[in-house]
């Protein structure tokens, strides 16, 4: 099976919660990798939370502005699929 995202929504904290189309919630927690390069651009929170998006069917952040997959930072939805089930907590 390969997991549908269908919602983000990243929040304050680096954390984005990621809704998948068979209903499973996740909260992906982005801190540990901002201390690695490729991952930078991501520090300055409201680049986080602005440029955070579904592309091509996963949670991706979009360096360039021009939705251009190839400039990019995507996770891998199966490793998102597997995190446990949390409940939302936005209000």
């Amino acid at each position: 099976m390969f997991p549908k995202i269908v919602q983000v929504v990243p929040t304050e904290g680096h954390t984005v919660y990621v809704y998948f189309e068979d209903g499973k919630i996740v909260c992906y927690d982005v801190k540990p990798l901002l201390e690695k390069e490729v991952f930078a651009v991501l520090r300055e929170i409201d680049f986080f939370i602005k440029s955070c998006m579904i592309m091509n069917d996963t949670l991706a952040w979009d360096v360039s502005g021009n939705r251009d997959s190839s400039n990019c930072i995507d996770i891998d939805p199966d490793t998102l699929y597997m995190l446990e089930t949390v409940k939302e907590e936005i209000a």
